[in-house]
């Protein structure tokens, strides 16, 4: 993976930015500003992928190694959220029946679920937007697009 940094490059699919933190062999943030950050390096292999899946490629990006910086609750289910695959949705009950020893029916699972979902700091490469009844880490429009790209 390329170095350290931020990378961005322009989607003419969305409308706007795709913009990823990198840090090492890992990508800790994924953001959609509406225009390119100055200081932003447009070369990065990850953001060649991301083009090609807008352009209708099938990609899980269950191979990105992300670094989750965030309470272990929120990890588990942003963990599972990676196991949704291309194409599927699912609801929040669902992810939490693919959390161990938790139990989807629990409210405060399913709010700290949806917690973890809205604040997940690499949407795209946690798939949030594969949870039809769940907030996302990236805007609306974006989650929306995405929703239409995989169906």
């Amino acid at each position: 993976m390329a170095a350290a940094g931020i990378y961005a490059r322009e989607s003419s699919y969305l409308d706007r930015a795709v913009q990823l933190g990198v840090a090492g062999d890992r990508v800790i943030s994924v953001s959609f500003p509406e225009g390119v950050p100055a200081d932003a390096d447009p070369d990065h292999p990850l953001l060649d992928r991301v083009e090609a899946y807008f352009e209708g490629a099938e990609d899980d990006f269950d191979d990105v190694e992300v670094g989750l910086t965030v309470p272990t609750n929120h990890r588990v289910v942003l963990e599972a959220v990676r196991n949704v695959p291309y194409g599927e949705r699912v609801t929040v009950k669902r992810v939490l029946s693919m959390v161990p020893d938790t139990d989807p029916e629990d409210s405060d699972a399913r709010e700290t679920a949806r917690a973890a979902l809205a604040s997940n700091p690499v949407p795209l490469f946690v798939p949030d937007h594969r949870v039809r009844d769940g907030p996302s880490g990236a805007p609306p429009e974006v989650v929306d697009r995405l929703r239409a790209l995989e169906s």
